[in-house]
This record gives structure tokens, C-alpha cells and sequence, in this order.
């Protein structure tokens, strides 16, 4: 009858003891689980923000293109190099003024004067830059708008060199189709072609 006893308390303490450590195995596997998503929705979204930014520009140039994206401080975190001089941002959808474009260095320079508040811009000559995906911005003649509603422009390019309206004969007013001079008046006044060139 002892014998019995022990065997039934030996049974049930070794019954207990797996199921303690079945339950921390399953609590550890938990624990795992959320780093192993964290990595793929990490991988998730720079792929994403990959084409956001690649929609940008015509696919010749976005396809060879490095993709930059700015991180939470304000750096330049660099999703993917590049080999043809072009630069492909995906932009903020959430923040206006913020689209996806794809720039050459001479408009990736104008673009860091301009955020820079530079007098005029630096660059020796002009830039490409577009936004095929789209855009939304504040103004059409003043850069440092920051409260006017938003306008949203559809498809569009632009040349970034001190354009002027008197000269060109262009308007200075946002049209659907055609072109016009963004910002005239200012140093940072540029050619906006509406479409896909």
C-alpha cells in the first residue's frame, strides 16, 4: 500500500512538473514570437516605403535609383543603394508638402538649400525632379506656406532653376495640364510640368 502511494505521488508531482514546464515552454515561444514579427514588419515596411518611393519617378530611373527615407531624428537612413544618380524619397503621406519623389543630385541639392532656409538655392545647374505618384502642398507662390489648406496636385515633374513668369510667359498659377512656374518671386521659383514626361 506504501509502495502504491509513493507511485501515485511520484506520478502525480511528474505530471505537475511537465505541465509547469509545457505552460513556461509555451509562456518562452510567445515571448519569442513578437521579436521574430518585428523583424518582418520592419522588412514590411521599408519594402513598402521601397515602392511608394520607386512610384515616384518614371521606372527607368526609379529601378536603379538609391532610396533614402529620414528617420524619426531627422537622419538619412538609406533603404537601398543606387547606380544611375538618382534619389528616390517615399515621402509622408500623413504630412503635406511631404510626397514621394525621385530627384537628381542637382534637385537634391535645391530641395536641402531650401530646407535649410539657404537664401537661394546652390545648385550650377538644373534638376529633375518628379512626382508621378503625386503631391499635396500648401501654396503655389509662397514656399514657407505652412497653414493654407491643402491643394493636391496630380502627376507631375519639374525642373528646379530660377524660372521667371516675364520671361517665359508662363502663368503662376496651378493648372491641371501644362505647365507653369511654382513660387515665382522667389529664389526657389521652378518650372511645373503637369503629366508624366
Amino acid at each position: 500500500m506504501k509502495l502504491a502511494k509513493r507511485t501515485l505521488f511520484f506520478l502525480a508531482a511528474a505530471t505537475a512538473m511537465l505541465l509547469v514546464t509545457e505552460t513556461n515552454f509555451g509562456r518562452s515561444v510567445q515571448a519569442r514570437t513578437p521579436v521574430q514579427n518585428s523583424t518582418t514588419e520592419a522588412t514590411d515596411i521599408a519594402q513598402s516605403k521601397i515602392q511608394r518611393a520607386m512610384s515616384a519617378g518614371p521606372d527607368d530611373s526609379a529601378r536603379l535609383a538609391r532610396i533614402i527615407d529620414t528617420d524619426a531624428k531627422g537622419n538619412t537612413v538609406v533603404l537601398r543603394e543606387g547606380s544611375n544618380g538618382f534619389t528616390c524619397m517615399p515621402g509622408n503621406p500623413n504630412v503635406i508638402g511631404e510626397p514621394p519623389m525621385c530627384v537628381d543630385a542637382a534637385s537634391l541639392q535645391w530641395f536641402a538649400d531650401a530646407k535649410a532656409h539657404k537664401p537661394r538655392p546652390t545648385n550650377t545647374v538644373p534638376g529633375i525632379t518628379y512626382m508621378l505618384a503625386g503631391a499635396t502642398q500648401r501654396s503655389d507662390s509662397d514656399p514657407n506656406d505652412k497653414t493654407s489648406p491643402a491643394i493636391t496636385v496630380g502627376p507631375h515633374w519639374m525642373i528646379m532653376w530660377p524660372f521667371d513668369p516675364q520671361t517665359t510667359g508662363l502663368p503662376t498659377t496651378h493648372k491641371p495640364t501644362g505647365a507653369y512656374i511654382m513660387w515665382a518671386g522667389s529664389p526657389y521659383a521652378h518650372l511645373h510640368v503637369m503629366g508624366r514626361p
